[in-house]
């Protein structure tokens, strides 16, 4: 997709490229399907069922039924919209919620949020491997539990989280207890089932779709009733109201579509990709790898236990070689979940993350861990003077 062979863009867990297919499909749509699917007549109604065939390619993807599938504005509104929805439904009847200590801040503050409001907020820290023990998370349902929450792949280790076991877990402990899962990172990256789940959240500018547009999974019958955050007109059975952005459905349709086609081919390259780098960080002094050995294979998160995060990616970028210090979405904050892991601060503040995706090559990961040698040579050697 890059048409720059010099620019080594490594940073794919923050947003992908939107992959030339999905530009064009967008690009034809956005010429071609103006009306409103709203409206009655034939352009509005030819509309309204070409958003219809997209939910149903995206359910396709998912493993559930096309009126199981409700278009949002991003994974962020999903999650929220599945959150408040859930805990502000069952309050008559409990209070507790349980979430990861691991999650995204599209799913943390919603629920600190709830927490200001009254509920109780449980939150389960992430083992010191990076793991999370979903039998511990589990053991907090009770009577009174309403929600738990939890990723699939944590957007900073890509630990892969048994969210099918988590769920089944969940409900025989309370069968009226709402699950909800952020699938944003691993949506076309693992293979999950839906079993026993209310909701899940996913994003197109994850798997080379535009940014601006995201999916949430409801459970058939799970929204009616449903106390929603957003108020608006009828548009996807008011789960999410505001006129429906057809170009973009389009643009998440085929990405969904390319990237299922290619999933078995993608999943073998990626694993060599990530081979490469963890043997080539194995051979650099002081290289501490805090992802788990068994995280998927998009993302590792390393430390080099020298330079500053901040300080390391201004260098990396003069090489054009672009990674990340953690989630985008925390803006160079100190990274929470190793926070939550109980890392050193100076495992923390020299963090990196490096994320894949099937268009990157070994030369990439050669100049990543060509860029990351020098840069501690070098800027050790500034720092000692």
């Amino acid at each position: 997709m890059l048409t720059n062979e010099n620019l080594h863009y490594l940073d794919n867990a923050a947003t992908t490229i939107p992959s030339p297919e999905v530009v064009a499909a967008v690009s034809k749509s956005l010429a071609e399907n103006w009306a409103n699917p709203s409206s009655l007549y034939t352009p509005g109604l030819e509309n309204a069922q070409l958003l219809n065939r997209c939910r149903a390619t995206v359910a396709k993807t998912l493993g559930c039924t096309a009126a199981e599938v409700y278009f949002t504005g991003c994974g962020s509104e999903s999650n929220n919209i599945a959150l408040l929805g859930a805990a502000h439904t069952r309050q008559n009847w409990g209070r507790r919620i349980v979430v990861s200590g691991f999650e995204h801040p599209s799913v943390q503050l919603p629920l600190r949020r709830l927490a200001e409001e009254g509920f109780e907020v449980i939150e389960v820290p992430p083992e010191k491997d990076g793991h999370l023990d979903v039998e511990k998370m589990a053991g907090y349902v009770n009577k009174g539990t309403i929600l738990v929450a939890c990723m699939l792949v944590n957007n900073e280790l890509g630990t892969r989280v048994d969210t099918e076991k988590l769920a089944k877990l969940v409900k025989t402990a309370n069968p009226r207890t709402a699950v909800h899962i952020d699938a944003v990172q691993g949506w076309m990256r693992v293979p999950f089932r839906l079993d026993n789940i209310d909701s899940l959240a996913v994003s197109g500018h994850k798997i080379h779709a535009p940014k601006g547009v995201g999916a949430l999974f409801l459970r058939k019958g799970y929204s009616q009733g449903m106390k929603l955050p957003l108020l608006g007109g009828g548009q996807e059975k008011g789960v999410r109201p505001g006129t429906e952005n057809i170009a973009y459905a389009v643009g998440l349709a085929a990405a969904a579509q390319q990237m299922q086609a290619g999933f078995a081919q993608r999943t073998e390259h990626l694993a060599a990709l990530n081979r490469r780098l963890r043997q080539g960080l194995a051979a650099i002094p002081g290289i501490t790898i805090n992802s788990p050995d068994d995280a998927v294979s998009e993302v590792l998160n390393l430390s080099e236990n020298c330079i500053r995060s901040q300080t390391m990616l201004n260098y990396l970028a003069q090489r054009q070689v672009y990674v990340s210090s953690g989630s985008a979405c925390s803006k160079g904050e100190a990274s929470q979940t190793l926070t939550a892991m109980g890392c050193s601060a100076l495992t923390i503040d020299t963090a990196l993350r490096v994320s894949f995706c099937g268009e990157n090559t070994p030369q990439d990961v050669d100049e990543f861990l060509n860029g990351l040698e020098s840069g501690i040579k070098t800027l050790s050697h500034i720092r000692g003077h």
